[in-house]
């Protein structure tokens, strides 16, 4: 036996939506017989099910599902009605609200797999969305079925999944607009190929298009009005809840810092401090209706798992006192991302709810206060 053949295959950092929740994808798949449009992999309700989870309820006595999104279900079930209907569908907010999950989500749920992606950059081509060439076989042979390099989307197309496009502003105009022809015609030509059946492309049942767009960011290309028309937008807000924006930073912080090998030691309390100044640097609002002045930096959910996660590996590989310690300079990390004048905002939330928390005699807040040199 070789050395190759004893080989382990290596441990994945991240596994798909559908191989990360296949258990309950296979489950829903046999508990709801209902009907389901073409190509579905699920019942529309047993995508909602799937996403939003089925509450304090046990299906069939045999499966308790879990939430996977926290966000209105209404949004869901608009989300599974607009891809039932095989119409495009542009998920939009700012960053770090989720967008990318629940576009995954829905892929997995509705068609079995996330994996037909394109990443919207600067840098993406029309080939993205529409097809290349192994240009070896087409030196050799010329334009052919057995040449052609179907994109993402032309996959999707010829076996009626779902595509995913991240970050679709980030293309450039002539770039996006290579999809309306495909909304529209739910067709490509190959003019290369014209004169055999090879020449255009069909959608079959079950296709269609999730994309997602930071509005908000740097860098983003207009849609253009006739792209717009093709898609149904839903807007994916920040968590409203606090208790449950804080319920989903401590899992998912939990889980980046078991990846790295270790258990999540950061205390409740610090991680409730922790949120509640991202909520209140995001809304412009604190908790006791204090105004503070919003950084130009999205603080957003996501934000909060990456300083929640880096406190948890702190503490369990470079121990050193008090974690609560090392909140203002994770803190500073995240605001100085873009505007220099965001450092003064966040002194400024210092000198404000901070200052005012520590003199009603919070210990954690008066605790917070003392670092605030720490931010200089």
């Amino acid at each position: 036996m070789t050395l190759t053949e004893n080989r382990v295959p290596p441990a994945r950092q991240a596994l798909p939506a559908e191989e990360r929740h296949a258990a309950e994808l296979a489950f829903l798949a046999t508990h709801d017989s209902g009907p389901r449009p073409p190509g579905w992999a699920l019942t529309p309700r047993a995508v909602v099910t799937f996403i939003c989870g089925s509450g304090d309820q046990t299906l069939d006595g045999r499966m308790k599902v879990a939430p996977k999104f926290v966000g209105e279900r209404a949004l869901v079930e608009r989300c599974v009605v607009t891809l039932a209907g095989e119409r495009g569908l542009l998920l939009v907010g700012e960053p770090g609200t989720a967008k990318s999950m629940l576009s995954e989500l829905l892929a997995a749920a509705v068609c079995g797999t996330s994996a037909l992606t394109v990443q919207g950059t600067a840098g993406t081509t029309e080939d993205a969305f529409r097809y290349g060439w192994n240009y070896a076989l087409l030196l050799a042979q010329g334009p052919s079925r057995a040449a052609l390099v179907d994109s993402p989307v032309l996959t999707a197309m010829r076996s009626g999944r779902v595509v995913r496009v991240e970050e679709i502003t980030r293309c450039l105009p002539e770039v996006q607009d290579a999809l309306v022809s495909i909304l529209s015609d739910r067709r490509v030509s190959v003019p290369e190929l014209a004169g055999t059946e090879d020449a255009q492309v069909a959608a079959v049942p079950g296709f269609t298009v999730i994309g997602t767009a930071n509005l908000r960011d740097r860098g983003v290309s207009e849609m253009s009005a006739a792209l717009k028309r093709r898609f149904n937008f839903e807007t994916v807000d920040p968590i409203s809840d606090a208790d449950a924006e804080t319920a989903l930073v401590r899992r998912q912080a939990t889980a980046v810092v078991a990846r790295a090998g270790a258990a999540f030691g950061v205390d409740d309390a610090v991680l409730d401090a922790l949120v509640t100044v991202f909520r209140d640097l995001r809304s412009g609002r604190s908790a006791e209706g204090w105004d503070v002045e919003r950084p130009g930096t999205v603080m957003s959910t996501a934000e909060a798992v990456q300083v929640a996660a880096s406190l948890g590996v702190a503490a369990a590989y470079l121990p050193s006192g008090d974690v609560l310690d090392l909140v203002p300079g994770h803190l500073l990390g995240v605001v100085r991302k873009d505007d220099p004048a965001d450092h003064g905002r966040l002194l400024g939330y210092w000198d404000g709810p901070v200052r005012r928390r520590a003199e009603d005699g919070s210990a954690m807040w008066r605790r917070l206060w003392d670092l605030r040199e720490n931010l200089r």
